[in-house]
């Protein structure tokens, strides 16, 4: 029995231009709730989210996230996952979205983080759907030993 899709929503109202218009970002959850965005905080630096800045948020939590359950399978369980993430909008296209993650995860060989690294390069959702050039760069930090 296959397993029931998960659907989430978001909206958006925009009134006014392109240039001089203003719009607002509604999610279901509510942790958007009318957020402020327009051509000042896509183009420029204003005060407010843009769509770029949303989707590397995205992209950032869904790649830690699918890192962690391909650590759990394997095993293993992250003191963290810091995930940064920049995407890079040129001519009006998204055009890259460059990936930065660091960890911590006790007794976990530097091959296995990259094993795992790159499967969930492969398998993240929000990495499949953008279908960009996305670039990886991971580093497995060290775990001080604790004395037995």
């Amino acid at each position: 029995m296959a397993a029931s899709p998960i659907k989430r929503t978001a909206t958006a109202r925009w009134h006014g231009r392109g240039t001089d218009g203003t719009g607002h970002l509604t999610t279901a959850s509510t942790i958007l709730d009318n957020c402020r965005y327009s051509y000042h905080t896509r183009f420029e630096e204003g005060n407010g989210t843009n769509p770029e800045e949303l989707i590397a948020a995205a992209h950032a939590g869904c790649f830690a996230m699918k890192l962690a359950f391909g650590l759990q399978a394997a095993g293993f369980r992250a003191e963290y996952i810091d995930a940064r993430c920049e995407i890079v909008l040129q001519e009006g296209c998204i055009r890259e979205s460059n990936l930065t993650v660091e960890a911590s995860v006790p007794r976990l060989p530097p091959a296995r983080f990259q094993e795992l690294v790159d499967d969930a390069r492969q398998n993240c959702p929000v990495s499949q759907v953008l279908r960009v050039d996305t670039r990886f760069s991971a580093q497995l930090r060290e775990v001080p030993q604790t004395a037995s």
